[in-house]
């Protein structure tokens, strides 16, 4: 009988929709629950990629085989919808954003059902969805109610093409990621998050969670955490200079020190400098590179001598040099450094070409004429530090901090490379902040009750020349009346992040329909955390941090009843094209999952993309390693197909490859090792074309192979008449003691060559090995006139007897 991929995989979507197969219970008591989560997508024009069904696949399989181990499984998609490419694409193409939405997640959806996936429908969400939007706009205005929303004027990175703010990440070599158009700094008012008020609880929080641990280091990365002091120098114009370090014990070894290029000191000084066109120039180049790109470290160290104004080391009273570089920036710690090139590597290097002055202030290390030495650990002693000397870094790090207290000149501080999140975009296509300005009463929030304020329609959603939303130019929706005085008002005209809908979505998928809150107390209660998530590790940083803040301020309010959202997070690796190059249009190598489900079937698309490699790496597709899993499925088919099975037991012959089968794929699915548990099926496969197979063989293999190839097994169920949908079967379930062969074949070697070969019980001893060995007859036969001077038994292999002839 032919397998009809085609026939059979639409039969069993279809049943599948309509019988609600997949839909869970909130609040089944019954069973325990588990929330299995994927990324939502973007709804971009070009469909689903396989980069979507690595991940999508290998939760599906996780949820399937839950609900068959008896859970309430919640496993939910949703679509992240807002944000700058589909504005991009309705611009260029001249299409509204919401109808280029509407398509493209009428598409992802239809592909989505092609894979198979045991999403629950009824709970899709949607991020542009007023009745979705109408609580990133209620949970916006809780923050600001509660003093973590505010308005200030900022440098921000602006795209003179996209106009838009861009987040750091979106700068690269100073262009626009997306378009490749220039990017300058430029002031602009701006809502920020204060999420640096959770920055200490964003860290230590990590340590209850099942991450893996290179998540865990991003996060920890990303907030950057640190420990030292602030302290105060003077300028010889009289100006307080405040530096923060994290090393005031080497303050006797700072011989210059460096400003960002922002910083308002550089303005008030301009007229002192002799050089001021130079230094205005070094402003101007710097205003063009993104954060990121200004604090790369292997990059060549650039800057600017400010001749004409020196600072005063606050410790011994030396005027020394001031400079400016882009590598400093006015948004961490102070914006001003101390430089200690003696014992710090960036330093070191700015200080040779620029020729500043190294003093050693730590023993222990090489000539620091020709290397920094940084060790902070026991081996490093103060040198040329006054009071200081003979002491240890450790010792001298309190010694100083506490000097600098009591002198009034400095404290200790701990500090965050973390900055307040930038929530504004000068954009259309996002979630409207609801917020209205009146000149007489300031910022005022709109009243809950007139929620969701809607997104208007424009007529043109192109970017503005003057760097406002194009909403800006509705003047009907922006002018308004004050909530407060009833005066007249006007909207805040700037969108929300695509970030913001991603933030707390999670919530939404427990109670999707519920217009009284973004979700009921008893299924938040029911469903909270998260069991599992996984998603990509470019999300790791930003999206995980985003929506665990907003997840702790809403646990802070009282709205949900966990203080993390996420229980555990996982992270796959990136299918790369033939060759092992990473995927792309440019180099025609990306492929199109409905080229593979219309020639191979999505279960082999399915089982393909589980096989493929260790799922936390990357992974180069292979045409022909497709084809071996379509010809893997071909073998199942044609085994339950075309074989007599007889028996509802384990057959004798087969009963421990059963067991150890269970065993092993019921692990590795768990350890995210699809590879290997596919592996062990195949092997199972093997064994039953060699021996034959029960009824109960059968079964227990379909059991197994259902969550990897779900329509071609609810086929296979169905024609054999085992009753129900395989989906919602118990999972086999398998004996410890017959997961361990019986017996085992061992080779008897005699002077290093085989001579025959033992039949023994997998358990005996060495003793009773070489027992067996010796009462071989083809031994017994080699044995006469020799005598037996050593053994060695390697355990379930082979044995190696050693004669000598008798004397």
């Amino acid at each position: 009988m032919k397998y009809d991929f085609t026939a059979i995989e639409k039969k069993w979507q279809t049943r599948w929709k309509e019988e609600k197969t997949f839909a869970c219970k909130t609040g089944d008591t019954s069973k325990p629950k588990f929330y299995g989560l994927v990324e939502f997508p973007y709804p971009s024009g070009n469909g689903l990629h396989v980069g979507h069904a690595r991940p999508y696949t290998a939760m599906d399989v996780v949820a399937r085989k839950k609900r068959m181990d008896g859970y309430n499984v919640l496993f939910p998609i949703g679509f992240d919808a807002f944000g700058l490419p589909t504005e991009n694409f309705a611009i260029k193409n001249h299409i509204h954003p919401a109808k280029v939405t509407q398509d493209n997640i009428e598409n992802f959806t239809k592909q989505l059902h092609m894979l198979g996936y045991s999403f629950d429908w009824d709970r899709v969400v949607n991020t542009t969805d007023p009745s979705y939007y109408k609580w990133t706009q209620w949970i916006f205005l809780q923050l600001y109610k509660h003093g973590l929303a505010y308005k200030t004027t900022m440098p921000v990175n602006w795209c003179t093409s996209c106009k838009c703010v861009l987040a750091n990440e979106e700068v690269v070599e100073g262009v626009c990621e997306r378009c490749g158009a220039p990017v300058i700094r430029k002031e602009k008012s701006q809502w920020m998050l204060k999420i640096t008020a959770y920055a200490q609880r964003l860290i230590d929080d990590l340590d209850d969670l099942d991450f893996i641990e290179r998540v865990k280091i991003q996060q920890k990365n990303w907030i950057g955490r640190s420990t030292g002091a602030e302290v105060t120098f003077k300028a010889t114009t009289g100006d307080d200079i405040v530096v923060y370090t994290t090393r005031p014990d080497t303050l006797f070894g700072a011989t210059y020190m460096v400003l960002s290029p922002e910083h308002k000191y550089i303005e008030q000084w301009m007229p002192l400098l002799k050089n001021a066109d130079e230094v205005k120039a070094y402003q101007k180049a710097a205003a063009s590179k993104s954060d990121l790109e200004r604090t790369e470290l292997n990059k060549e160290k650039t800057g600017v001598y400010l001749d004409g104004v020196k600072g005063i080391n606050p410790v011994n009273g030396k005027e020394i040099p001031i400079f400016i570089s882009d590598y400093v920036l006015a948004t961490y710690g102070t914006g001003a450094i101390m430089a200690v090139p003696a014992h710090d590597d960036r330093d070191w290097e700015f200080a040779k070409k620029f020729g500043c002055e190294i003093i050693e202030v730590v023993s222990g290390g090489e000539d620091v004429q020709k290397a920094a030495f940084t060790a902070k650990d026991e081996t490093g002693i103060m040198v040329n530090s006054d009071f200081l000397n003979g002491m240890t870094v450790k010792d001298a790090i309190p010694a100083i901090t506490k000097w600098l207290e009591e002198k009034g000149i400095g404290h200790a501080q701990v500090n965050y490379k973390l900055r307040d999140w930038v929530f504004s975009r000068q954009r259309y296509w996002g979630e409207p902040i609801p917020m209205v300005w009146c000149e007489k009463c300031g910022w005022q929030p709109i009243p809950e009750d007139q929620l969701p304020l809607l997104l208007p329609e424009v007529e043109s959603y192109e970017p503005t020349d003057d760097g406002e939303s194009p909403i800006s130019k509705m003047t009907d929706w922006v002018n308004t009346t004050c909530p407060c005085c009833g005066g007249p008002a006007k909207r805040e005209t700037d969108t929300m992040p695509q970030w913001a809908g991603s933030s707390w979505y999670f919530l939404r998928y427990m109670d999707p329909h519920n217009d009284k809150a973004l979700a009921s107390k008893e299924t938040l209660d029911y469903w909270s955390p998260v069991d599992w998530y996984n998603g990509g590790m470019e999300h790791t940083t930003l999206h995980l941090l985003y929506s665990r803040f907003w997840h702790k301020f809403l646990y802070d309010i009282g709205v949900v009843p966990t203080k993390e959202p996420y229980k555990k997070r996982t992270s796959h690796g990136m299918i790369l094209g033939e060759g092992g190059e990473k995927m792309s249009k440019s180099r025609g190598n990306v492929v199109n999952p409905n080229d593979i489900i219309d020639q191979y079937g999505a279960d082999t698309m399915r089982t393909y993309i589980m096989f493929i490699g260790d799922f936390e790496k990357a992974a180069a597709w292979s045409a022909n390693a497709v084809k071996g899993c379509k010809r893997f499925l071909d073998r199942v088919w044609n085994l339950a197909t075309e074989q007599e099975h007889v028996g509802e037991e384990y057959s004798k012959v087969n009963e421990v490859a059963v067991h150890k089968a269970i065993k092993k794929v019921s692990e590795d699915i768990e350890a995210m090792k699809f590879n290997t548990a596919i592996a062990a099926l195949m092997s199972l496969v093997n064994d039953f074309y060699a021996n034959g197979a029960s009824r109960g063989d059968m079964k227990a293999l379909l059991l197994m192979l259902s969550p990897f190839a779900p329509h071609m097994c609810e086929e296979l169920w169905e024609m054999a008449g085992y009753g129900g949908q395989v989906c919602l079967q118990p999972w086999p379930e398998y004996d410890e003691a017959k997961t361990v062969t019986a017996t085992v074949q061992m080779a008897v070697q005699v002077s290093g060559k085989v001579k025959a070969n033992i039949q023994v019980p997998a358990d005996a001893s060495d003793e009773d090995v070489v027992a067996a060995a010796l009462a071989e007859p083809k031994i017994v036969k080699l044995e006469e006139g020799m005598q037996l001077v050593k053994t060695i038994v390697v355990k379930g292999k082979l044995v190696s007897l050693i004669f000598k002839p008798k004397a």
